[in-house]
């Protein structure tokens, strides 16, 4: 069953996804974002250029490379060549997500950002998946 992490209350969610692909792409995961494709173009050019350090290979769902390449940026989750880590950036739970071994559903700072999520967490709460929360935004502020 999918295990489904919550990382509510993020200032910025580009930023905070490069992080999050960094650190599994060095714990030799395989991941998918899925997302708009106007946010995955952004989320591209961030992937790029966030860390002067790391090189993160990573490419769209439609590049001849997607089956060798561990981060992938997909607006459609069929056809996906590997299933161990799905990110999530939309309002909605996806509707291949069960086929993944854990879900990271990154949720906003926003009022509809945070209700979406709620939404999401409740729907995956009646159907009996593994859920943790981290509200990164207190996180920060603990720390501040």
């Amino acid at each position: 069953m999918t295990r489904i992490d919550f990382h509510s209350n993020v200032p910025d969610t580009l930023a905070y996804v490069c992080r999050l692909v960094r650190k599994a792409y060095g714990a030799g995961q395989k991941v998918v974002v899925y997302g708009a494709p106007q946010q995955l173009s952004q989320l591209d050019a961030r992937l790029w250029s966030f860390s002067p350090l790391d090189f993160l290979p990573h490419c769209g769902l439609d590049n001849p490379n997607a089956a060798v390449t561990p981060i992938i940026l997909a607006a459609s989750l069929e056809r996906v060549p590997h299933h161990q880590l799905l990110v999530n950036l939309t309002p909605e739970a996806p509707a291949q997500f069960a086929s993944f071994e854990r879900m990271i559903e990154v949720i906003g700072a926003s009022a509809e950002a945070l209700e979406a999520g709620r939404e999401r967490y409740r729907f995956y709460r009646e159907r009996g998946y593994p859920l943790s929360h981290h509200d990164i935004g207190q996180a920060k502020g603990e720390s501040a």
